[in-house]
């Protein structure tokens, strides 16, 4: 397994992988045309020529990234996949000179194993609130922040 970023022959597997997960009301759907549009800032873990997971790592603000679509086959829960995954996203963080990265998400154990801190949603900039924009959970979000000072 390894973790590259995404080309365009990897649109369909993280369309996929995205809306299962978004179908299960686990994260917000992401159409073609917005990863196509946001390509270069996702990437994705190969395993036997097909991509098994993918996070986008975007630039919100001078000093702020945000991992988003962070998702993982099912066969390969369990595999470190995710892991390397946010890893290799902090990577591309450092070198883009972002003093800090943030998630929101359901499950904050996994982002705290990787020395992620929880923190109020509401300390976050108001930048970051475009994607709530089009939540249908807007109004009773459960989604946790945790932010990592890299």
């Amino acid at each position: 397994m390894k973790v590259r970023g995404a080309k365009v022959s990897d649109v369909k597997a993280i369309h996929a992988l995205v809306n299962f997960y978004a179908e299960r009301d686990q994260m917000l759907f992401r159409s073609m045309a917005d990863i196509y549009k946001n390509l270069q800032t996702f990437l994705v873990v190969e395993s036997n020529g097909d991509a098994v997971g993918c996070c986008a790592m975007e630039v919100v603000w001078s000093d702020l990234g945000e991992i988003k679509s962070l998702a993982v086959a099912e066969a390969s829960k369990g595999t470190g996949v995710g892991k390397m995954l946010v890893e290799a996203a902090v990577e591309q963080a450092r070198r883009l000179g972002l003093p800090r990265l943030f998630a929101l998400t359901l499950k904050p154990e996994f982002f705290e194993k990787l020395r992620f801190k929880l923190i109020e949603k509401n300390t976050l900039p108001m930048k970051v609130w475009s994607d709530c924009a089009r939540c249908p959970k807007q109004e009773n979000c459960d989604e946790v922040a945790l932010v990592k000072d890299l």
